[in-house]
């Protein structure tokens, strides 16, 4: 009997391996470079670099497609990672750290984003109608599991090893190391448990090229493009200055207006719990679209992703040292911004409905990671001048921007209701 014809045994893994090393570059990373001495400006600025594979990523999507199998790029790319993690961890010690590591990551990156084409086509490749819908909820939660993994268990166990050795560098780079066996693990497991679809075959055309070109027309033709394209780079505007700076401002010195958290402290509070908090609030925001559809709830999922961000605003003013009160502000945050990002996935997927669908989607998200792209890249200068306090105070005064480009787009009522 061949284990590898139940989903369960690679649907999981499969979507655990999509979603680590995500988190490791966009949000590991930021904290590995604030912990190795890099000011906010520089940390956010490079890690905001980093999402250009996933901006990009649709462009490149219809080779993926269409050269070699599905098969085939999960395994290059799963091993390019595993690799490029190690690089990571061995170029920290050296004098050229920076060059090296930000190589690596931009490989983690584009592999990563790669991987996201081939793994979802494999997945409808492999599974039925059906078995997609039934298992979509298992490759959801390993994704989530993922970031878990990341944003906890990694940092936490970079925390413990900065405590042993004393020096955060030699902890950074253990942590990668270890990061890149376990990946590596994974990549092993995958070459003897991915099944092999049928329809799994190589089917490059000469044609493609027009066809990439009549998708990108076909796209951008689309009514209601210019709110639409005003949305999705938008709504998340406020989230996209606050996400990076948030987790650095967990770990600046309380004299320089942080809450002064140890590595250890930030990996379970922001990285669990935070991770956790998103995750339910994104729960919820699917049951409740399904019971009434996205009108009912639109602009409560606004207030939800906007509303929050104060809990910053209090904790720069008030500078809490009691763990829990720390932990319920980043929890409660989270959960909202899980529950209003329910109404952005929505309208993507609204959106790319109609000819080209899967292709139009990928464009939705690529311009999804845009959203959080270009904000990064000077949000960190932004909060060097104003100051942690008063940067959150502008984050917060940001928040109709959210409410505005919500208002110009046009969604059935009933869209997503059962």
């Amino acid at each position: 009997m061949k284990l590898n014809k139940y989903p369960w045994t690679w649907v999981p893994s499969l979507y655990l391996a999509e979603g680590l090393p995500n988190v490791i570059v966009l949000t590991v990373a930021l904290i590995m470079f604030k912990r190795l001495g890099l000011d906010n400006a520089q940390s956010s600025f490079y890690v905001a670099w980093l999402y250009l594979p996933w901006v990009i990523k649709p462009f490149w999507s219809p080779f993926v497609e269409h050269f070699r199998t599905k098969r085939w790029w999960i395994l290059a790319m799963q091993t390019i990672i595993a690799v490029s993690l190690a690089g990571v961890g061995l170029s920290i010690p050296t004098t050229a750290f920076m060059q090296w590591s930000l190589i690596f990551l931009w490989l983690i990156a584009f592999s990563s984003a790669t991987h996201d084409i081939a793994a979802d086509g494999f997945y409808m490749l492999q599974l039925s109608t059906h078995e997609q819908a039934l298992y979509v909820g298992l490759r959801n939660t390993f994704y989530r599991i993922a970031n878990v993994a990341g944003q906890g268990l990694l940092v936490f166990l970079a925390g413990n090893l900065e405590a042993v050795f004393g020096e955060p560098a030699r902890a950074w780079s253990l942590t990668f190391v270890i990061a890149a066996a376990l990946f590596f693990i994974i990549t092993c497991y995958h070459w003897y448990m991915l099944p092999r679809p049928e329809k799994d075959v190589e089917n490059g055309t000469s044609s493609q090229g027009v066809g990439v070109i009549t998708t990108i027309i076909t796209f951008f033709k689309k009514p209601g493009i210019i709110s639409a394209l005003c949305f999705m780079l938008l709504y998340r505007f406020p989230e996209a200055l606050l996400t990076p700076i948030s987790k650095l401002f967990l770990i600046e010195p309380i004299e320089q207006g942080g809450l002064g958290l140890t590595t250890q402290e930030v990996g379970i509070i922001s990285g669990t719990l935070g991770v956790i908090g998103l995750l339910l609030g994104g729960i919820l925001g699917g049951i409740v679209i399904a019971r009434d559809g996205f009108g009912k709830w639109k602009w409560p999922m606004v207030a939800a992703i906007s509303l929050p961000n104060v809990v910053y605003v209090y904790m720069a003013y008030c500078i809490p040292e009691n763990l829990y009160l720390i932990g319920t502000c980043i929890f409660v945050e989270q959960f909202g911004y899980g529950f209003g990002f329910t109404a952005y996935m929505l309208f993507l997927l609204y959106f790319a409905k109609g000819q080209s669908e899967t292709a139009h989607y990928a464009f939705c998200t690529g311009f999804m990671a845009l959203s959080m792209m270009l904000p990064g890249l000077f949000a960190g200068h932004l909060q060097d001048m104003l100051g942690y306090s008063t940067f959150f105070i502008l984050v917060c005064l940001l928040c109709p921007v959210t409410y505005f480009v919500t208002k110009c787009i046009r969604v059935a009522s009933d869209f997503g209701q059962k």
